[in-house]
């Protein structure tokens, strides 16, 4: 009967015995691929505490930016208000900020800053 296990059938080539020195080679590997990854695996632990940590700062200052943004939003709403009622003017137009225009300063031979005001 054991010999009919070890014969070839249809082409396929019978498989080796396992030995005691492929358990071995095998039971090695594992364990010092296994030692190693667990030096490490405290690295996984770190990353996912710095990342939690990361996305709750982050909505704090989500959270926090949000709120100055609606409190600049109902003081100026107040201000234009006020504009409004004690001068007569209407209201301020709603546009976003522009950026500022930066003239350079010159300074002429004598170490005299030339400015572009008049």
């Amino acid at each position: 009967m054991s010999a009919a296990m070890w014969k070839k059938e249809d082409g396929v080539p019978a498989q080796p015995t396992p030995t005691l020195a492929t358990y071995t080679e095998a039971m090695n590997k594992f364990t010092k691929s296994a030692t190693a990854f667990m030096e490490h695996v405290h690295l996984l632990t770190e990353a996912q505490e710095a990342y939690r940590e990361a996305m709750n700062a982050s909505a704090a200052m989500r959270n926090s930016l949000d709120a100055g943004d609606k409190t600049l939003r109902g003081l100026m709403t107040q201000l234009e208000q006020v504009v409004s009622d004690h001068l007569g003017e209407p209201p301020l137009e709603k546009k976003k900020p522009e950026s500022s225009k930066v003239e350079p300063i010159r300074v002429n031979g004598d170490g005299m800053v030339n400015t572009p005001f008049p």
